[in-house]
C-alpha cells in the first residue's frame, strides 16, 4: 500500500475527526447516486485525510463486475465529479480497498457472500468489524435489505463493531407507509443504527442556521413574533424532470421536496435553542416545531395550498417543453411540479407569523433560500422625506447555488436630501473563507462513520412531517385538480399563487 503524504493542516484534521477503521457497503453500487455522489465524496474525504488508513468500500448490485472493473468505474466517476483532484498516490491507496459482490437484493446467498467478504476484510485490512451500509436503491428494496442484513447477522453489534445503515429519501410515500417502514426497520435494528439522510442538511448554510442563531447574540432576541413579520422559504429549480418522468409521476413536488427538504429548513429556522448540540437535543426541538404545526383540514388545504404544473415556455433563453411532454409522463397528468403553502406554528415564539414555502421546477432560476422579513418600524419619523415603506428589512440565508447570508436594511443616500434606499450586507462562503464549502455528502458520510446523527432524521421527525403532507394529499384527493398546465416554464409559478400572500397584505420575493 502506498504512503499518502498529508500537509500539516490535513494531518491535524485527520487526527481530530477521522473515524475508526471501517468498511462502507453500497447497495445499488452501479447506480447514479453511487457514482455521482458517494464515491466522489468518499474519495475527497480520503484526499483530505479524514478517512482511517484501514478502510474499504464494497459495492453490491445485480450487475456482474470484477473488483478491478468496479474500481475502474469509480475512478472515472471520481475524476469527473469529485471536489478533490484525482491524485495517483491517493487513488492507489483508496482503490486498494475496493471490492465488489454480485447479488440480488432479495437473495440470501448474496448476503452470505457479502458477509464472508466483510469478515475477510476485517482480517486482511483491519476494518475491525465496523460496517456502514448505504441503501442507494429504490425505496421498494428497503424492507428486504433490512431483513437480509439482519438474517445474515450483519446488523449484530454484539462483537464490538458498529453496524449502521444510511437510508436515502423518500422514506415512505405517505404517513402510513413511513410508519410501516419504520416498524419493519426497527424490528431488526435499533434507532441509533438508522441514519435517514437528507442531503440538504449537509449543506454549509443549512448547518450555519444553528450557528447563526445560537452562536451570536445579535439576531436571536429578534427571532420571534414581536419582530418577524413572516418567513419565506423557496426551493426553485430551473430544470425539468430530467428524464425522471416515471419517478416524478409517482412522487410530485410535495413528496419530492416539501416533505423532506423544506420541512427540515422550516424546522431549523423555527426551533427553540437546544440544551446542547447533541444529536437528540437538536432533533427534539425540530420535532416540537413539526408537532406545533396544525394538520390541515380539506377546507384549509383549498385555502392555504396552491399547486401547479408547468407548460411549455422558455428558461434561460431556451425553449422548454411542458411537463406533459416529458418522457414517462402521462398526457393528462395531474401531478404537481409546483407547490406553495402557508404554514403556521402554534407556539409562543411564532404565534401569528406565517411561514410561506414554495417549491417548483422550470422556474426562472435555481435557488434555495430562507428569507426572514422583519416587521416595519412602529413609527416612521422620516415619512414624507424619501423613506420607502416598500423596502422592509430582510435577512436571507442562501443555501444554493451561492451559499451565503445577506441582510437588507435602509440607509441614507449621500446628498443634501434625506432619501433612504435599501442596501445589502453580504457574506459569501467562497470569498470569506477562501474556499468553496464541501459537498453535502462529504459531511454526512463522515458524520455517519463517526456515529454522529445530528444531521440525520429521526423516526418521529419523519412521521410528523408525513402527517402534515399526507393531510394535503388527502385534501387534494377530495377536490378536482386545477386545469393543468397552469404556469409557463420560466415563470415563478401559477398566477393564483400571488393571491396566497396578497390576501395577507404581503408579496413573494424575487430571489
Amino acid at each position: 500500500m502506498s504512503e499518502v503524504t498529508l500537509s500539516p493542516f490535513r494531518e491535524g484534521l485527520a487526527r481530530e475527526v477521522a473515524p475508526p477503521p471501517c468498511t462502507v457497503v453500497i447497495f445499488g453500487a452501479t447506480g447514479d447516486l453511487a457514482h455521482r455522489k458517494l464515491a466522489p465524496a468518499l474519495y475527497t474525504l480520503k484526499h483530505e485525510g479524514m478517512l482511517p488508513g484501514r478502510f474499504s468500500i464494497v459495492g453490491y448490485a445485480r450487475s456482474a463486475y470484477t473488483d478491478q472493473a468496479f474500481a475502474d468505474d469509480l475512478k472515472a466517476s471520481v475524476a469527473e465529479h469529485a471536489r478533490a483532484p484525482l491524485e495517483a498516490g491517493t487513488w492507489e491507496d483508496f482503490a486498494s480497498g475496493v471490492r465488489y459482490v454480485t447479488g440480488e437484493f432479495g437473495d440470501p446467498a448474496g448476503f452470505a457472500r457479502l458477509k464472508t467478504l466483510l469478515d475477510a476484510l476485517d482480517r486482511e485490512r483491519g476494518t475491525a468489524g465496523n460496517r456502514l451500509f448505504y441503501f442507494a436503491t429504490p425505496p421498494s428494496f428497503y424492507p428486504v435489505l433490512f431483513q437480509n442484513l439482519a438474517a445474515s447477522g450483519l446488523l449484530d453489534e454484539s462483537g464490538g463493531g458498529f453496524a449502521r445503515v444510511i437510508v436515502e429519501k423518500p422514506f415512505g410515500r405517505d404517513l402510513a407507509s413511513a410508519q410501516a417502514l419504520n416498524a419493519e426497520a426497527l424490528k431488526v435494528a435499533q434507532e441509533q443504527q438508522i441514519f435517514r439522510i437528507d442531503h440538504y442538511l449537509g449543506k454549509e448554510t443549512v448547518q450555519n442556521i444553528l450557528v447563526f442563531r445560537f452562536g451570536n447574540a445579535i439576531f436571536e432576541p429578534l427571532w420571534n413574533h414581536k419582530y418577524v413579520d413572516h418567513v419565506q422559504i423557496t426551493v426553485g429549480e430551473s430544470i425539468g424532470v430530467e428524464g425522471r418522468g416515471k419517478f416524478y409521476e409517482e412522487a410530485g413536488t410535495l413528496r419530492d421536496i416539501v416533505q423532506n427538504h423544506m420541512m427540515q429548513l422550516l424546522a431549523l429556522t423555527a426551533m427553540e435553542p437546544p440544551v446542547s448540540f447533541a444529536a437528540d437535543a437538536v432533533r427534539d426541538e425540530k420535532v416540537k416545531v413539526l408537532r406545533a404545526m396544525p394538520v390541515f383540514t380539506p377546507r384549509e388545504v383549498s385555502e392555504r395550498v396552491v399547486r401547479g404544473q408547468y407548460g411549455p415556455g422558455s428558461v434561460g433563453g431556451e425553449d422548454a417543453p411542458g411537463y406533459r411532454a416529458e418522457p414517462g409522463v402521462a398526457a393528462d397528468s395531474s401531478t404537481e411540479t409546483y407547490v406553495a403553502i402557508k404554514f403556521e406554528i402554534d407556539n409562543w415564539r411564532w404565534a401569528g407569523v406565517p411561514f410561506y414555502v414554495r417549491a417548483g421546477k422550470r422556474l426562472p432560476k435555481r435557488v434555495t433560500e430562507i428569507a426572514v422579513q422583519f416587521k416595519d418600524v412602529p413609527h416612521r419619523i422620516f415619512g414624507g422625506q424619501g423613506e420607502r415603506p416598500g423596502d422592509p428589512n430582510v435577512l436571507a440565508l442562501r443555501i444554493q447555488p451561492e451559499e451565503g447570508i445577506s441582510l437588507k436594511f435602509g440607509a441614507k443616500v449621500p446628498g443634501a436630501r434625506l432619501t433612504i434606499e435599501p442596501v445589502k450586507m453580504d457574506f459569501l462562503y467562497g470569498s470569506s473563507f477562501g474556499a468553496e464549502p464541501p459537498e453535502a455528502y462529504e459531511r454526512l458520510l463522515l458524520d455517519a462513520l463517526l456515529g454522529d446523527s445530528t444531521l440525520f432524521i429521526r423516526k418521529d421527525e419523519v412521521e410528523a412531517a408525513w402527517g402534515l403532507v399526507s393531510a394535503i394529499h388527502q385534501g387534494w384527493a377530495d377536490a378536482p385538480p386545477p386545469a393543468f398546465p397552469n404556469y409557463e416554464a420560466g415563470t415563478w409559478g401559477p398566477e393564483v399563487v400571488n393571491a396566497l400572500l396578497a390576501k395577507d397584505g404581503r408579496e413573494w420575493r424575487r430571489p
